[in-house]
């Protein structure tokens, strides 16, 4: 079985400051077997962090569409931010990619998704983020959940690791894979171990946020 991260950001997100090279290091120091990079409306920190371990690293995206966010792995095009919710899952079909959404019934963040917009796309996405390590309440989860088994759709879990100790809080056992297809197919035989981050990993994006626009400047 594989031990997978499944969303995660690098310094290529605003509110993060974690290298690749980091990243890739501390993967494999906790043991995971493969890291969806997942970086918001990018993809070229996992581009980077892919030339230096093809065997560990999956390319990803988290794209703000106008309805909320989605998560997709196997990314070979970068969806650009802001597109509606349908020509973005479309974009992402039409490149083969698999497609989980973000976090989608947390209120406290701007990816969240109304009700009414989450079932129009739920017919066209292969899973629902049923476990984010970063939301504050346990009732966001349980909602995601609850609605990816009424839909009889895939979960995935992941951390949402925007720093280098929350990777892995949140992980997902599955068979060995090495496409999108062979991805979906494991998920008929898939385990979590899932853990929260709590308030301080949403603090530490904060910092990153002022770090990165010091830095610009």
């Amino acid at each position: 079985m594989q031990r997978v991260e499944f969303h995660c950001h690098t310094n290529a997100s605003q509110d993060s400051l974690v290298k690749p090279r980091d990243l890739i290091q501390r993967c494999r120091k906790i043991g995971l077997d493969k890291v969806v990079i997942t970086d918001h409306n990018t993809i070229s920190g996992a581009l980077q962090a892919q030339e230096l371990a093809p065997d560990l690293v999956v390319v990803g995206e988290e794209i703000q569409t106008d309805k909320g966010e989605l998560l997709a792995a196997f990314v070979t095009e970068e969806i650009p931010r802001g597109l509606p919710a349908r020509e973005a899952i479309e974009r992402l079909r039409k490149q083969g990619a698999f497609i989980s959404v973000s976090h989608p019934f947390d209120t406290l963040r701007s990816g969240a998704w109304g009700f009414d917009a989450l079932e129009q796309i739920a017919p066209f996405v292969d899973a629902i983020e049923i476990f984010n390590s970063r939301c504050l309440f346990d009732s966001f989860n349980i909602e995601a959940r609850e609605f990816a088994e009424t839909k009889s759709l895939a979960g995935t879990v992941g951390s949402d690791a925007h720093s280098l100790w929350e990777l892995g809080k949140a992980s997902m056992f599955l068979n060995d894979f090495s496409d999108a297809d062979s991805f979906r197919h494991a998920f008929a035989e898939v385990t979590f171990r899932v853990k929260r981050s709590g308030l301080l990993a949403r603090m530490g994006s904060r910092y990153a946020v002022l770090v990165n626009q010091f830095s610009s400047r």
